[in-house]
């Protein structure tokens, strides 16, 4: 995967990230990508046990481009918490060489706009970095009020929703949407 993109100096948006659909062409990509951002390990970590579980959203699936090179994706999966309705973001990722432009945050983004403006988006919920997405809108939620699959770092469960309570009050455990 090489994917090098220089900035044109007559076009000050040249190398800026944009936001598509993915499409299945897109797979092998996203493929390579995870296994390049997570490792092997990858299958192991709790939120890829959500998405065994549960399908992701391919509706809600995107692709971060710069120049016409794909350089990032983000995944969506619906599910619920309690019968509340939202979904898990991830995973997100960003190839390195187009790391520090803004792609990953631009996905987070665009993925959760678009999940929470449907009716039963409720909530958009990820494990994260605070100091990342907290910028973003995502806020810590109670610790162990969220049960996951697996085994999560309490302190990474965030959460954005509308109504700002709800990163406090939500509670129970990840099922279907």
């Amino acid at each position: 995967m090489t994917m090098l993109v220089a900035a044109d100096a007559a076009n000050p948006l040249a190398g800026q990230p944009y936001v598509r659909p993915a499409t299945p062409a897109d797979d092998a990509f996203v493929e390579e990508l995870q296994a390049l951002a997570f490792g092997p390990g990858r299958f192991a970590r709790t939120a890829f046990r959500v998405r065994e579980r549960f399908p992701i959203d391919e509706s809600l699936s995107l692709i971060a481009e710069v120049e016409g090179a794909p350089c990032g994706s983000v995944w969506m999966t619906p599910i619920s918490v309690s019968g509340m309705r939202g979904y898990l973001l991830g995973p997100l990722a960003t190839h390195p060489n187009f790391r520090k432009r803004g792609a990953g945050k631009l996905l987070a983004r665009e993925a959760a706009q678009r999940a929470m403006a449907r009716r039963e988006g409720q909530f958009v919920l990820l494990v994260g970095d605070q100091d990342y997405y907290g910028p973003l809108g995502w806020d810590i939620t109670m610790p162990g009020h969220i049960q996951f699959p697996g085994p999560v770092d309490p302190a990474r469960v965030l959460l954005l929703a509308k109504d700002k309570s709800l990163a406090r009050s939500l509670k129970g455990e990840i099922a279907a949407f």
